[in-house]
């Protein structure tokens, strides 16, 4: 039999608006749950630094997210990683949210389960596909690598695998310009190590036990040339990560999670933060005032009742 944990409020995602709201609803004496599929922090971990932080100039992303992590911990928080979470029931007056290791019942629920990396969309089982830089890129100093996706991503993860010591990288983009900031375009065009096309897109991928290369295809065109690679890195955008309660909860028609300005959904008791919401900006500190708004609002929502 499976443990049962009760608690005030259960909030599904560990990254920064999760975290944000987990400070605030604890702060409150409302005893909170943080349940994360992964490791809490997100996408921010794997940006290398992150530089418009208030209160610092430069910081490592998931240095700042441990840093994050270690107050919500020391505020009494229970924290769940590595959590798979097999099934959520969020329509009645309790949230119960089951593991495959416990079931949590809440009286409120905060969603913030952010976006995830879109896939490469080749069929392959190629192990040199990645999609975090910072995760996987000491592996390739000295080796050649391809990146996916002329937007800030590519180019400042670019950046990164070069100060690794990445002997060459090609940057590709399926759109006929670069989308990244013309000064961190600037900062990579003129390297020897890098090399730079628009209109271009993998036509195929060569492999021989492991990735030995890419045809990549000029969709102009229609040439295509064979380049040798070690790894190819992805940066070609996010999707919602709603899939566990997509549903119950309203979204839009891309997925995201629509709420109003107190982050409440559709959903008596539900609310939504961060990253997985519709809205125009998603930076680390918009998922933090939504983290912060949804945890009030949950707080008013419990006391009401």
């Amino acid at each position: 039999m499976k443990i049962q944990k009760k608690f005030d409020v259960i909030i599904v995602g560990g990254g920064i608006a999760g975290m944000t709201a987990a400070i605030y609803t604890s702060r409150a004496n409302l005893s909170t749950v943080i349940i994360e599929q992964e490791v809490c922090g997100g996408l921010v971990n794997s940006t290398h630094v992150v530089e418009n932080f208030p209160s610092y100039m430069s910081i490592n992303g998931m240095e700042l997210m441990e840093k994050t992590l270690e107050q919500v911990e020391q505020l009494g928080v229970e924290v769940e990683q590595v959590a798979e979470i097999v099934s959520m029931d969020i329509l009645g007056d309790q949230k119960r949210v089951e593991t495959t290791e416990a079931i949590y019942t809440s009286r409120a629920s905060i969603l913030a389960t952010g976006r995830v990396p879109v896939p490469l969309g080749m069929e392959t089982e190629c192990e040199q596909i990645h999609y975090c830089s910072v995760c996987d890129g000491t592996a390739y100093k000295g080796k050649k690598v391809l990146i996916v996706g002329g937007g800030n991503s590519g180019f400042d993860e670019a950046l990164y695998l070069l100060s690794l010591g990445v002997e060459q990288i090609t940057i590709i983009e399926m759109m006929d310009c670069f989308f990244a900031s013309q000064t961190t375009q600037d900062k990579l065009t003129g390297n020897k190590k890098v090399a730079a096309y628009t209109s271009t897109k993998i036509k195929e991928l060569i492999e021989d036990g492991k990735l030995k290369g890419v045809v990549l295809e000029n969709t102009m065109t229609g040439e295509t040339n064979i380049v040798d690679i070690d790894g190819i890195f992805v940066f070609i955008g996010q999707k919602p990560n709603t899939s566990i309660f997509d549903a119950s909860v309203n979204l839009d028609n891309t997925g995201y999670v629509i709420a109003n300005a107190d982050m409440e959904t559709n959903l008596k008791g539900v609310f939504s933060a961060g990253d997985v919401n519709q809205k125009s900006y998603r930076q680390i500190t918009t998922a933090m005032a939504d983290g912060t708004i949804a945890a009030l609002s949950a707080e008013k929502y419990i006391h009401s009742r």
